[in-house]
């Protein structure tokens, strides 16, 4: 069986991640859903327009009042995110300093999750699709003073490209521990950034592993190797992502596919199944 965890810097981090975006008002039945089934870790922002952070917390503390969890067992991931990706529900003053509106952010995160630290903080995303702008360093600097003061044990950036990323790693006093991008398989999966990831010592996480690669994973030569298997085709995406190095997310709102997705340990691609993924649709 494939370890559930990695040991970064003291801290146990598990290998798969459940996502809560885009859940709204099912946001607690389906976080403590998937703490139930045995998900450990939790992926959330605060960010209104596509996350309910206070949701998350809801069904951590109804998990943990029930005695199937402590907090000590959980790894909590959220995230800042700049004015220009919220709708009008923000969690800081907008007239603000970027440092003063993390600070506001992250307290915000605090209450909502109910913990005094936060496992892995993720700039959710930069100002712009290229380069970083004086923004983006002064809410990276204000996330060290953070991780400083023993508030947040790891530091991660979102939606990146490796222009960014190298950028990043470059002039960054805390570097990265995660990496958090959207994959694509007709993009080799993000190859480009999870190389760099692994070359740096970096730890990738991939989220909309399934959603984004409906028309791929529709394909026969997919099928075949799930069948040979004898997997469904989310449990061959999830195994493939941890083969390779990724921490996989998933949002399923299924408890029978929660427990599923949490069987991929169970078993191991052979090399030559690993190869054919990696190239999955790659033009």
């Amino acid at each position: 069986m494939t370890e559930t965890t990695l040991l970064i810097e003291d801290s146990r981090v598990p290998r798969f991640l459940y996502g809560t975006a885009w859940k709204e008002d099912e946001t607690q039945r389906l976080a403590e859903l998937a703490l139930e089934h045995g998900f450990r870790g939790i992926d959330t922002a605060n960010q209104r327009r596509h996350y309910h952070e206070a949701g998350v917390g809801q069904g951590i503390l109804t998990a943990i009042n029930a005695g199937r969890v402590t907090r000590e067992d959980l790894f909590l991931q959220t995230k800042f995110t700049f004015q220009r990706g919220q709708d009008h529900r923000l969690p800081y003053d907008p007239a603000d300093p970027i440092e003063k509106q993390v600070e506001q952010s992250f307290a915000s995160s605090l209450e909502h999750l109910g913990t005094s630290w936060i496992d892995s903080y993720l700039l959710h995303g930069p100002t712009h699709s290229t380069g970083l702008a004086a923004e983006d360093w002064e809410a990276w600097r204000a996330m060290e003073t953070l991780h400083d003061r023993g508030q947040v044990r790891m530091l991660g950036i979102s939606n990146v490209s490796l222009e960014q990323l190298r950028l990043l790693c470059a002039d960054s006093r805390i570097r990265p521990t995660f990496v958090q991008n959207r994959c694509y398989a007709a993009q080799g999966w993000d190859r480009h950034v999870r190389e760099f990831c692994q070359e740096e010592g970096l730890v990738y996480q991939g989220f909309s592993l399934l959603t984004a690669n409906r028309k791929v994973l529709a394909g026969p030569d997919v099928a075949r190797i799930a069948i040979r298997y004898g997997c469904t085709i989310p449990q061959l995406v999830f195994g493939f992502a941890l083969q390779v190095g990724m921490i996989p997310l998933t949002g399923t709102t299924s408890a029978e596919h929660m427990r599923g997705d949490l069987q991929v340990f169970q078993f191991e691609l052979a090399t030559e199944d690993v190869a054919s993924m990696e190239s999955l649709a790659v033009q």
